[in-house]
Order: structure tokens, then C-alpha cells, then sequence
């Protein structure tokens, strides 16, 4: 028999029955990256996650024979509905047996849940925060995950969600790149260093996590408006600026996040992480007692890097804003002797973020999708 049970978040164990699911269903994966275990417990902690100073959420697993078989997340992230006058829910962290049957029992609860906050749109894959990843992967099944940054699931997914009605609204492009392959024309180093000699923009480097906390509440502020005209975009508050800037420290070189300034404030930005997927892999979800070491090492020995974040002002994008940001993006590579590039998620909407990517070398290599259904 199938049954759908909502979580009790304030229960411990089962907040761990919900967050060990894909833990089972990709063990010993090649391609998957398990998250930290406080990081999936956080997501569920009313008290300390920021969302929920604004929003809601609650959380399913399906159980057949008392073994969950498959999970998933509804959220009613009100600022975003406010910010674009929507009535949406997204779903989240869904995961599921290749078994239309549970799918539908999950989402059937999600749209139960919506119809009673009369909420008319579901949507997702789509999170918390700006790191959680958007989208079902689609394309790019072979490769890695990039650490959390990104979702990974079975190439069967899709399937579980098209039969219920659901379509495509975006999809989020990575693109790869090879130290090799990343040649900016010389006229575009040309263009950045002319901007810096006049002044109009700098670009503020840092060498340890002190300095890049100094910068943090205007990095937040450039964060806010660099990305309105995104689809995915809603203003985070101040504590969502403070949290997503402390879990970028925990896994950030400081050297490789670039300010660009213009008169001492951020008009843009470049967040580059080393790739500790394959120690998070080994660490299976567990920090101690060697997890955090092991990490530690890997940001030393990766040959890849995540660029998950770049972004410079409306206003200072025709004005050598975007020749200093693709220059300072070269020098990253070439400067910490990485070989490999993960330009993670880009979405199609940013037509001129895509086409840059492709002229500078990038190649398309993953796709996630994110789908929507009227209810």
C-alpha cells in the first residue's frame, strides 16, 4: 500500500527519514554528489534557515511497505510572489523510484497544499536560496555534479513529471571550458585595462576570508541588483545575504572571488570555487572525523573550477564592465593553474550571459529544465 506522509520537521528522526532518501537511491553514484547532512538538515530547520522568515514550506515522503520509496518539498516563497506578482509554489528536492504511481501521489499532496494557500502554479525543481541549483537535469547525464550547486538526478525524471502535465518555462545551461580553449581577443584585455587606468572601475582582490568579509554587505548589495532582470530573481533580505555569503566562505578561496568596484561600492562580481565534489563524495554526507580535512586537501589538489556567480550592473555592462569581468575570469584560470571550468547555470533568458560564454570557449555540457504546471 502507498501512503503520503507529511514530515514533522521538529522530529529528528524523521527529518532524517526525509533527507537519506537520495542517499539510498544513488549510493556509490559516479556522477552524484551527496550533500553535507547539516546542510539537508538545515534546509528543514524552521528556527535557523532564513527562508522561513518570509516563507514556508513543508515536506513529503511517499512509503510503501513503511520504506519511502520517494520525497519531495512544497514551498510558498512569498517574496518572490510579491516581487512578480505571481501565486506560484515551488517544488523541491524531489526524489523518487522510477514509479509514475509515487510521483503522482507526491505531487498530488503539493497540489493539495497549494490549492489551500490558493496558490494556481507549481513550479520547479527551484530551492531556498541562490545555490541550491535550479532545474531536473536534462542533458549532461555522464559528467559530475558540480558539489551542491547544481541538481543531479536520474535520466528518468522527466518522465515522472511530463506525464502529470508539466512543461517546460526555462532551462539553465553549464558550459565547460578548458584552460586551452579560454582565449579572450587581445582587445578585450585592452578594453579592461583602460577602464582601470581611468578609474571607472577596479577590481578589488582578496587574499584571506577576513577581507572578503569586510566586503560582504556590499557585495550582497550588488548581488540585489545585478540579477533583477533574471527570471529567477527576488530580493533576498538581509539575513539571506548573510547566510549565502557564510556558505560561500565555508567552500571559497578568497583569491578566486573578484569585486569590481566603481567609486568604492560593488557594481559587480565573479564567485569562483574550487570543485570539492570528489571529497564530498567520499565523505558520504559526513564532516567528522575526516571529512573536513579531506576538503581541506581537495581545494589544493582540484584541477577544477566553479564559476557560480558573475554579474555586473545594468549600467556598467556597455561601459567595460563585461571586458574586465571575462578578463578577470581568464586570469582566475590561468593564474591557480586550473585546467577545467564549470560555468554553472546559466539561463537561456540571459541571452547575452550565453552568447559571451560560447564566443570565450565555453561548450555547452549539462542542461537542467525547469517545469511549470497550471492547477
Amino acid at each position: 500500500m502507498l501512503t503520503v506522509e507529511k514530515i514533522d520537521t521538529s522530529d529528528k528522526s524523521q527529518v532524517r527519514q526525509f533527507i537519506k532518501l537520495p542517499y539510498r537511491l544513488y549510493k556509490d553514484h559516479p556522477q552524484w554528489v551527496p550533500a553535507l547532512f547539516i546542510d539537508a538538515e538545515m534546509q528543514l530547520n524552521r528556527n535557523k534557515h532564513p527562508f522561513y522568515e518570509h516563507s514556508d514550506a513543508d515536506f513529503f515522503v511517499a512509503l510503501r511497505d513503511n520504506q519511502v520509496v520517494g520525497r519531495i518539498a512544497a514551498l510558498e516563497n512569498r517574496r518572490y510572489n510579491q516581487y512578480h506578482g505571481t501565486r506560484q509554489v515551488q517544488f523541491y528536492l524531489f526524489e523518487c523510484l522510477d514509479d509514475l504511481e509515487v510521483a503522482q501521489a507526491l505531487f498530488e499532496r503539493v497540489f493539495d497544499w497549494a490549492h489551500s494557500r490558493k496558490l494556481i502554479q507549481v513550479v520547479g525543481p527551484k530551492g531556498f536560496g541562490a545555490l541550491d541549483g535550479y532545474g531536473m537535469q536534462i542533458e549532461g547525464f555522464e559528467h559530475r555534479q558540480i558539489m551542491t550547486m547544481m541538481n543531479y538526478n536520474y535520466p528518468y525524471y522527466p518522465k515522472l513529471v511530463e506525464p502529470l502535465g508539466f512543461t517546460k518555462v526555462v532551462d539553465f545551461a553549464s558550459c565547460y571550458l578548458h584552460t586551452d580553449d579560454f582565449r579572450l581577443p587581445e582587445r578585450i584585455h585592452r578594453i579592461a585595462e583602460r577602464v582601470q587606468q581611468r578609474g571607472t572601475l577596479k577590481v578589488e582582490r582578496f587574499r584571506t576570508k577576513a577581507d572578503l568579509k569586510a566586503w560582504a554587505k556590499r557585495i550582497g548589495q550588488a548581488y540585489n541588483k545585478a540579477f533583477v532582470n533574471n527570471w529567477e530573481y527576488y530580493p533576498l533580505t538581509d539575513n539571506e545575504i548573510i547566510f549565502l555569503l557564510q556558505n560561500i566562505l565555508l567552500v571559497a578561496d578568497p583569491r578566486l572571488v573578484k569585486v569590481i568596484t566603481h567609486k568604492d561600492e560593488a557594481v559587480g562580481f565573479l564567485f569562483g570555487f574550487p570543485d570539492l565534489s570528489a571529497a564530498l563524495q567520499r565523505a558520504k554526507g559526513r564532516l567528522l572525523p575526516f571529512g573536513i580535512f579531506d576538503l581541506l586537501l581537495e581545494m589544493k589538489r582540484t584541477k577544477w573550477l566553479a564559476l557560480n556567480g558573475a554579474g555586473i550592473l545594468p549600467e556598467h555592462q556597455g561601459r567595460g564592465g563585461n571586458a574586465l569581468l571575462y578578463s578577470e575570469m581568464e586570469k582566475t584560470l590561468r593564474d591557480f593553474n586550473y585546467e577545467h571550468a564549470d560555468l554553472t547555470q546559466v539561463a537561456e533568458s540571459a541571452v547575452q550571459m550565453r552568447r559571451d560564454l560560447e564566443n570565450i570557449g565555453g561548450k555547452v555540457y549539462k542542461n537542467h529544465r525547469v517545469f511549470v504546471k497550471n492547477i
